[in-house]
């Protein structure tokens, strides 16, 4: 018996960039990021579409988007602030 990938294995495989969803999908109604994998809709929308090197791309964007989004901003006071002022 051969230890050779089988039809269906090669099938399966891909070379491609595995997608940066934590299956967290909330998008911050601010920055309009999700705060799970911190990608826009729109990359979230095109990601199976994109090249490998678009994909590149917006993984290497990701850690400093995370920052923003750390950021408290402020739960229901601030909430009204923005809203009244």
């Amino acid at each position: 018996m051969t230890d050779r990938p089988s039809d269906t294995d090669k099938l399966w495989r891909r070379d491609e960039i595995e997608s940066p969803c934590v299956k967290t999908c909330v998008i911050h109604p601010e920055t309009r990021l999700c705060t799970g994998c911190h990608r826009s809709i729109d990359e979230i929308t095109r990601w199976s579409k994109m090249t490998p090197e678009e994909r590149r791309a917006v993984m290497a964007e990701l850690p400093e988007r995370g920052g923003a989004l750390r950021e408290r901003r402020g739960g229901r006071a601030a909430r009204l602030a923005r809203r009244d002022g």
